[in-house]
């Protein structure tokens, strides 16, 4: 009897504390969202930012490879340039 009862206690309980998270964090409409809705989307916008910036950096570098007349060689002013006197 007393193992019920402890298990119904702790089962109150993390309701209890669910319910205040959800009214905290959502506020009136916490019966309409779930936080694994939400950690959802964030995670999916996290993600695709990631993929624009990843394609903005590929692209500049792209661009700029071959704004300097193509991938042959290094770039003119370079260390290749400067002769040595020794």
């Amino acid at each position: 009897m007393a193992r019920d009862y402890d298990s119904q206690l702790l089962e109150s309980v993390s309701v209890r504390r669910r319910r205040l998270r959800d009214a905290l964090l959502f506020g009136s409409e916490r019966v309409r969202r779930t936080l694994d809705e939400n950690l959802g989307k964030t995670f999916g916008g996290i993600a695709l930012a990631a993929v624009l910036c990843a394609g903005c950096v590929g692209w500049s570098f792209i661009s700029d490879r071959m704004s300097d007349g193509g991938f042959s060689g290094p770039r003119s002013g370079g260390i290749a340039g400067i002769a040595a006197s020794w």
